[in-house]
C-alpha cells in the first residue's frame, strides 16, 4: 500500500488512523480540512482540488478526509480507499462525548477553541444535526462513488465498526502476505 485515501463521518477516528497508517508506513500524512480551511477562510473550489491533486501526484502518500468532490483527484489515484462506514448511533455517541471533552476544556485543538454550545449541540447547523443530516443523505452517494472507485482497480476497504478497524490495523502490521487478508472489494450499496 503505497496511495491511501481514508474517509468517512465525523467521530470515526480517521485521524487517528490516517496518522498510525501514516507512521507505521513511512508515507506523508495530508488532512483535506488543512488544505480547505485556512486562515484567510476556505480556499475556492478549483484551488482546493488543484492543491490535493498535487499531494496525490506523489508516489506514497496518506490522505484523509470526506470530499467525494475530489474522488478523481484523490480516490481515483489511490491504491487503497479506507471507508470507516460507522452506525448512525456510534457517532452520534462520539461526536456528543468528543464535543463534551471540547466544551469543558478537556480536549485542546484548534476546534475546540471555537466550539460553542450552540454550535456543537443546538443550532440549525449544529456538529451533532449536520453529522446526522450528512450521514443520511451522503451515504448512499458514497456507496455508488466507492463502487465507481473499486471499478477502476481501486482496493476498497469497508470498515463497519472500531473493532474492524483494529483487526485491519493488525493486518497492516503483519507481514506483507497478510496485508490483504480481510480487505473486500466494495460491489454493493450500504
Amino acid at each position: 500500500m503505497r496511495k491511501i485515501a481514508l474517509f468517512g463521518p465525523p467521530a470515526t477516528g480517521k485521524s487517528t488512523l490516517a496518522r498510525w497508517l501514516a507512521a507505521e508506513l513511512g508515507h506523508p500524512h495530508t488532512d483535506l480540512d488543512d488544505l480547505l480551511f485556512t486562515p484567510a477562510g476556505p480556499l475556492p473550489l478549483e484551488e482546493f482540488r488543484r492543491q490535493a491533486a498535487e499531494v496525490t501526484q506523489d508516489d506514497a502518500w496518506v490522505v484523509e478526509g470526506n470530499f467525494s468532490k475530489l474522488a478523481d483527484v484523490v480516490w481515483h489515484r489511490a491504491d487503497v480507499l479506507v471507508w470507516l462506514d460507522f452506525p448512525l448511533p456510534l457517532i452520534v455517541y462520539r461526536i456528543v462525548r468528543r464535543s463534551l471533552r471540547q466544551l469543558l476544556g478537556r480536549e485542546d485543538s484548534a476546534q475546540a477553541r471555537r466550539l460553542t454550545w450552540s454550535r456543537a449541540f443546538f443550532s440549525r447547523r449544529s456538529l451533532l444535526r449536520t453529522a446526522i443530516r450528512k450521514y443520511r443523505t451522503n451515504r448512499p452517494r458514497y456507496a455508488r462513488q466507492v463502487a465507481e472507485t473499486a471499478d477502476l482497480g481501486v482496493t476498497v476497504i469497508r470498515l463497519g465498526s472500531p473493532r474492524e478497524v483494529q483487526r485491519w490495523r493488525r493486518e497492516v502490521k503483519g507481514p506483507m502476505e497478510s496485508r490483504s487478508v480481510g480487505a473486500t472489494r466494495h460491489t454493493t450499496g450500504p
